[in-house]
């Protein structure tokens, strides 16, 4: 499933290109103003802090909430205390858009991360050129050559990298690229299991410094404090937002 969704979006990227040319794209991200500090704003603090997702559907759980106007759900999240916001850009099987993205850049103050299935070049300078100032890069999707690539390039245009691990050798890869921002994820992006423990046993691996990202399996406070007992800095919330109301479950998430 990965590979698929990986393969899709690179196609759906090469689309993209042949009307919008990387000499076209590389000149609006560079236009761009400075990204955002989403390390500054991530950074542990005495409290849990949240990542909260744009996020329309999946393949895991189908169709999650319409959302009409993702300008108008981040700045509800802004509101309600997150640190960052995510945007899932993948439109086959998330139902999201670069224009989601670019519309959330603009109505919100926080740090905007563009989740997708990174891997290429042109797809790293869309997002800058769409306003993001982190990009997702799945460790298991990508062999350490493209992954190398993508990161240094990511951080040469002043954005962060949020590095995806779904394993200790995975950790392992992302620690090696000297990732600040390292997430893992509890779904298994391959047979898209769920397993909440992940996290705490891979949680003695990070790098030291590094932000603890913890994603998928956040439903309820008692997920957030379960995390935050394993020692994860930062929880990554998608489908408990956008399927309730996003700021009581803000406001109750960071009460952890």
């Amino acid at each position: 499933m990965l590979a698929e969704l990986t393969a899709n979006a690179v196609a759906d990227a090469v689309a993209r290109r042949e009307s919008r040319p990387l000499a076209e794209v590389e000149a609006a991200a560079l236009a761009r103003p400075a990204a955002l500090d989403a390390l500054e704003a991530l950074r542990p603090a005495t409290h849990v802090k949240v990542i909260a997702e744009i996020k329309r559907s999946s393949p895991s759980r189908g169709s999650l909430a319409t959302i009409a106007d993702p300008a108008a759900l981040a700045r509800s999240y802004e509101l309600g205390g997150a640190s960052a916001i995510s945007v899932l850009t993948e439109g086959r099987k998330f139902g999201g858009s670069l224009a989601d993205l670019e519309s959330v850049r603009a109505a919100v103050a926080l740090p905007v991360l563009r989740k997708d299935f990174i891997a290429t070049p042109y797809q790293v300078f869309e997002a800058r050129a769409a306003g993001a100032d982190l990009v997702l890069l799945i460790v298991a999707a990508l062999d350490d050559a493209t992954l190398r690539e993508l990161f240094d390039l990511i951080v040469s245009l002043g954005m962060t990298p949020l590095v995806e691990t779904h394993s200790a050798e995975e950790l392992d890869r992302a620690a090696a690229l000297g990732a600040r921002l390292i997430g893992v994820n509890a779904r298994d992006l391959s047979s898209f299991e769920l397993d909440r423990d992940l996290f705490g046993r891979l949680a003695d691996r990070f790098p030291e410094g590094a932000i603890r990202v913890a994603e998928s399996a956040v439903l309820s406070p008692a997920d957030v404090a379960h995390y935050r007992a394993s020692g994860a800095d930062v929880v990554l919330v998608g489908e408990a937002l956008v399927t309730g109301d996003p700021i009581a479950n803000l406001s109750a998430f960071l009460a952890v």
